[in-house]
């Protein structure tokens, strides 16, 4: 199986509840399509630097990452972040990546959104057994 990658709306979720109480228009709601590589063996969405400067997500604090390499780095923790991929939602934090690293969609939000990697197409797809509604798992 190659590298699969996805076009992803990320919307500041901040703006969004200024907007809901009329304190910004709807067209001020920061938002933002990408695409992303996604990898269901990493946990967490990490963002840029510079997809963060334009979006402007509070920092809520710091979070430390194991690399590839088994590199230990700090990064900001962002959020929250309303994704968005077909007809599926999630709402996580997300690390900030150095400069213009590539952004990263790992298995938290992909669980929330109940989507799954096509292995034979190398896609991003809808669960196919639940394709009207995100289904989550409580056990």
């Amino acid at each position: 199986m190659g590298l699969v990658y996805a076009s992803f709306e990320l919307i500041n979720t901040d703006d969004l509840a200024l907007a809901r109480r009329n304190i910004i228009g709807e067209d001020e709601v920061k938002r933002m399509t990408i695409n992303m590589l996604v990898d269901s063996g990493a946990y967490m969405l990490a963002i840029n630097e510079n997809i963060q400067e334009y979006m402007k997500f509070p920092i809520l604090g710091k979070r430390k990452s194991v690399l590839a390499d088994r590199t230990v780095v700090e990064h900001d923790l962002v959020g929250p972040v309303r994704i968005l991929f077909k007809n599926r939602i999630a709402i996580c934090s997300a690390i900030v990546l150095p400069g213009d690293s590539e952004p990263l969609m790992g298995s938290i939000p992909m669980e929330e959104m109940d989507v799954l990697i096509h292995p034979q197409r190398n896609e991003l797809i809808v669960n196919t057994e639940h394709p009207d509604m995100a289904v989550l798992s409580l056990k």
